[in-house]
């Protein structure tokens, strides 16, 4: 696990349409996204959808497809970012990432992080192969 401060970046604030908790969705994910990046890590995709589920961000580490759940927790009121993953949501995200193997005919070793950003956004975690295929 790696933390990195972050004080003072507004990367995505304002992105996302309706509510504040899609804005703030949408600045995590951007967050993420430039987080990743500087560990070299290149964002191919963002928000992957299918009617199976959903993807964050698909990312390529060297020749490993990275596919990338964020989440970001205001307070532990409720556990933290790392214990709102659950296993349904595992699930779910493991069938979209098999749908986005399909679509894009990606034949590539593949893993599973997490990106978490709890508080007001300042730190990052970031978890590696939080599951499986």
């Amino acid at each position: 696990m790696k933390d990195e401060s972050i004080f003072g970046r507004r990367d995505g604030a304002g992105k996302g349409s309706g509510t504040g908790a899609q804005a703030r969705g949408a600045r995590g994910e951007a967050l993420a996204a430039r987080f990743l990046a500087r560990r070299g890590m290149r964002i191919v995709a963002r928000n992957y959808r299918c009617r199976q589920g959903e993807v964050d961000l698909v990312a390529k580490d060297g020749e490993t497809l990275v596919f990338v759940e964020v989440r970001w927790r205001s307070g532990d009121r409720f556990g933290g970012a790392a214990e709102s993953i659950d296993a349904h949501k595992l699930k779910r995200m493991a069938k979209a990432a098999r749908h986005y193997l399909a679509r894009k005919g990606a034949d590539r070793p593949c893993r599973f992080d997490a990106v978490l950003i709890d508080g007001e956004g300042r730190t990052l975690s970031w978890l590696q192969d939080i599951c499986w295929l």
